[in-house]
């Protein structure tokens, strides 16, 4: 199959329903969570949800977000207290070192923080929380404020209701400034795991350049040809040499739940930990081919008793 057509296809689908999702996003601050999940999925996947027997990957998660409400989630999901979670089970040096945190933006102990250094809120998804300082002396303290004020206040919840995120207790905080040696940018390899064993995985690269690529992997880091949310990077990502330290890792981080994606650095041969993910894209991202999303679907065994 040809990447290229693979990557028209997305460029396509990006475009897609923008007006109406936003529409249904503020309908959706009035509706319970079943409805606005069936509403949603009915506009993003171009089919309707089905709850009760499910059986694609993108359904499974929903089900998930209604009936699988474990307290411990919340935990993984802060991205300030899984620090602690993640060494209780790997050890600390998988884990970013922490510079400080603080409840409101406008506290930052700014002299106690390195040259170089990143501040983040502690709930918040993609780059809407996140300042990143190469420079302290040239850093515009009071944009970074509002920026993070900005994001303090920013339901993550009401948008995909994904409900670990509904109760976290919001801060900012620091922690250090990532570079690997001849990179422009740290890459993402991000292990999806099923009952503790890892399936997949994929390699997002160009954050920097603003030409953001996904390239899924199996879990022998066999080439998957298909895309989902980003096209296929032009070359493809030759595998880490940590490859296997970070399968195993995650491998160790995932025990006990039905699915999690456990996102990991590898920065200069050391391995970093960076989140825990339970419902990439929400859920409701299109798998171009469609079999994919059965395929992950059949190792996701939801479990037998709701927890709710």
């Amino acid at each position: 199959m040809k990447r290229p057509f693979y990557n028209a296809i997305h460029s396509l689908l990006h475009d897609r329903r923008h007006f109406v999702s936003a529409a249904c996003i503020r309908l959706g601050r009035i509706l319970p969570d079943k409805a606005y999940l069936k509403l949603m999925f009915r506009l993003e996947m171009r089919k309707k949800l089905d709850l009760k027997d499910p059986q694609t990957f993108s359904e499974k998660l929903q089900w998930l977000k209604l009936y699988y409400h474990r307290p411990d989630l919340v935990t993984m999901v802060d991205k300030l207290a899984v620090k602690d979670y993640v060494a209780s089970i790997i050890g600390e040096e998988y884990v970013i070192p922490l510079l400080g945190s603080w409840d409101d933006p406008k506290d930052i102990d700014w002299e106690r923080l390195p040259r170089q250094f990143v501040l983040k809120t502690n709930h918040d998804g993609g780059n809407f929380g996140i300042v990143i300082c190469k420079d302290k002396e040239k850093l515009d303290k009071g944009k970074a404020i509002k920026r993070l004020s900005k994001s303090l206040k920013r339901n993550t919840f009401i948008l995909g209701r994904e409900w670990p995120y509904k109760n976290i207790p919001r801060k900012v905080f620091a922690e250090e400034y990532m570079k690997e040696a001849g990179a422009e940018e740290l890459t993402d390899y991000k292990f999806y795991c099923f009952d503790g064993k890892v399936k997949m995985l994929f390699i997002a690269s160009g954050r920097q350049k603003g030409h953001i690529t996904f390239d899924y992997f199996d879990e022998n880091f066999q080439h998957l040809e298909f895309i989902q949310t980003h096209p296929m990077a032009d070359i493809t990502p030759e595998k880490p040499a940590n490859f296997e330290l970070m399968k195993s890792l995650a491998e160790r981080l995932s025990q006990g739940l039905p699915h999690v994606r456990v996102d990991f650095y590898d920065v200069d041969g050391r391995v970093f930990f960076g989140e825990y993910t339970f419902f990439t894209h929400g859920g409701w991202a299109e798998f171009k081919p469609e079999e994919y999303d059965y395929k992950l679907g059949s190792y996701l065994k939801l479990p037998a008793q709701k927890i709710v």
